[in-house]
């Protein structure tokens, strides 16, 4: 018993665990887009320190080369000069010259080699980089339209089609409010009687015409009389 009470802990520590996950993988997938990002600007930092050092021995090489050419010549002339215990000195020296030389050049080629090889490396790190990234606005895009059309938490977050609902009955009230005033402007005693009467022609508008006004103030100013 003891046995299964263990098992069911570790599943459900592991369903927990899962469930966690699945809440905050866009969380998760920021730190970790962040990382891979740092780690690949140290990779490429990295490589552009390795490239500039084979430069530098490049350097060294031809400089070394440029050296034992110099010592060369000069000990050619002190051979012709007689001065040959200069020249065994020279020729000491430019062994040494040639034989840094050609270390530098064996190292460099294997080091070119692996510079290729960790660009490539670099490149391809940087272009699946790139490929998350763009997975990742599209991931945020969807688990966006995903929260506002199901909630995980309904208490909390108002769903479209709640809203939608909530609007079709508002229109529903205000339809029937529109349709109630109707009704009641129609069962006003005589309302309906008294414009069809005005608009057949019997009896008098209510609507003041121009000359029944011009007329109003002519009696208001005494001149109704000479008018007339």
């Amino acid at each position: 018993m003891l046995k299964l009470f263990r098992l069911l802990a570790r599943g459900a520590a592991a369903r927990a665990a899962e469930d966690f996950f699945d809440q905050n993988a866009l969380l998760i997938l920021d730190q970790q887009i962040r990382e891979t990002r740092a780690s690949l600007e140290r990779s490429r930092r990295a490589l552009a320190v390795a490239i500039a050092g084979d430069r530098a021995e490049a350097r060294r090489a031809e400089a070394a080369e440029a050296r034992a050419q110099d010592l060369e010549t000069r000990a050619v002339a002190a051979l012709k000069a007689g001065r040959e215990d200069l020249a065994a000195e020279a020729a000491e020296a430019i062994a040494e010259l040639e034989a840094e030389r050609d270390a530098i050049r064996a190292a460099r080629a294997t080091f070119t080699a692996e510079v290729a090889r960790i660009r490539e490396t670099v490149a391809e790190a940087g272009r699946r980089q790139a490929e998350l990234e763009r997975g990742r606005r599209v991931a945020a895009a969807a688990e966006a339209v995903r929260r506002l059309g199901a909630s995980a938490r309904p208490q909390d977050t108002t769903t479209l089609r709640e809203a939608e609902a909530t609007l079709a009955r508002l229109r529903e009230l205000q339809a029937e409010t529109a349709d109630t005033e109707a009704a009641l402007a129609e069962a006003e005693p005589g309302a309906d009687i008294a414009e069809r009467l005005r608009r057949e022609g019997f009896g008098g508008s209510d609507r003041q015409t121009g000359s029944a006004v011009l007329e109003r103030l002519r009696r208001s100013a005494g001149l109704a009389a000479e008018t007339a």
